[in-house]
């Protein structure tokens, strides 16, 4: 028998993190989004060269959208330099102890990096 606490469902689902727990779960839904979108435009490839079917247009349509690829953008940026602080931190243990602060670290890199890119983006996107 491992612990005798008894938790409810709800009591244990409920956030307790803070900032390194946010960052483990953007981690993980950044993750997966990429692997969706890669796996929508493989799927839209093939639909489209192979079947010459109308839905892989319609695919691309919904990731060549502005919004679409600001969200996949940011999925893309925080995923790398998340998984980089990450990989730092198993390289060296002692590093754990200042987990906070390289989760602040890592959204000083973030926002800037991200910003200038939704900037490039969007401008270029209303230049046509």
């Amino acid at each position: 028998m491992a612990l005798g606490r008894k938790v409810r469902l709800l009591a244990g689902a409920k956030y307790k993190g803070g900032g390194p727990m946010l960052a483990w779960a953007l981690h993980r839904i950044s993750g997966l989004a990429i692997v969706i979108f890669v796996s929508l435009h493989v799927l839209a490839s093939f639909l489209t060269q192979q079947l010459g079917s109308d839905l892989g247009i319609s695919i691309n349509i919904i990731y060549e959208s502005i919004y679409f690829q600001l969200a996949i953008v940011f999925c893309a940026i925080f995923h790398g330099v998340n998984g980089f602080r990450i990989i730092l931190l198993d390289i060296w243990p002692r590093l754990v102890r200042y987990q906070k602060e390289s989760t602040w670290l890592e959204w000083f890199v973030v926002l800037p990096l991200y910003t200038l890119t939704a900037f490039i983006m969007i401008r270029r996107f209303l230049a046509g």
